[in-house]
């Protein structure tokens, strides 16, 4: 048999005690006895997220934020560097210190044509790590390089 509408109960108006809360817990509606409230408090009555949700995306790849710098200049010399930033998923600041940082080390070469910069891969460089520095620039390139292309 059906419960009618008033045999329900309203979770809202439950007069079941909640249990007490654990050393360094408050309520949302508690406040500090100075009436500042602060986001910790916050946080201690928020809900932790479950560690087997599903990630929104990936947490880790297994190229750095160089590699996949070098592999877009590999597909186009010529790609500005705010096209680069948003491909990769960083900020142009962070573009320009990688490029730079692979400029002074030898890994690639810049030219100015005009106001743009066109990028020069040095693909013959080895790579930096001693597990793959019997591999070059090159090497590591041509696994992202298709037949197509």
């Amino acid at each position: 048999m059906g419960l009618l509408p008033s045999d329900r109960e309203d979770p809202m108006n439950s007069s079941s005690e909640e249990p007490p809360l654990s050393f360094g817990e408050r309520s949302l509606d508690e406040t500090p006895a100075n009436g500042a409230s602060s986001n910790i408090e916050i946080a201690a009555a928020m809900p932790v997220a479950s560690t087997n949700a599903p990630s929104a995306g990936p947490q880790w790849t297994f190229l750095t934020n160089h590699g996949h710098v070098l592999v877009l200049l590999s597909r186009n010399q010529s790609l500005v560097l705010r096209e680069v930033a948003s491909q990769v998923g960083i900020t142009e600041r962070a573009v320009q210190r990688i490029i730079a940082e692979l400029e002074a080390s030898g890994f690639i070469e810049r030219e100015k044509i005009g106001r743009q910069n066109r990028y020069r891969i040095r693909a013959d460089r080895p790579l930096r790590h001693p597990v793959e520095s019997h591999r070059s620039i090159g090497d590591l390139l041509s696994l992202f390089t298709s037949v197509e292309e």
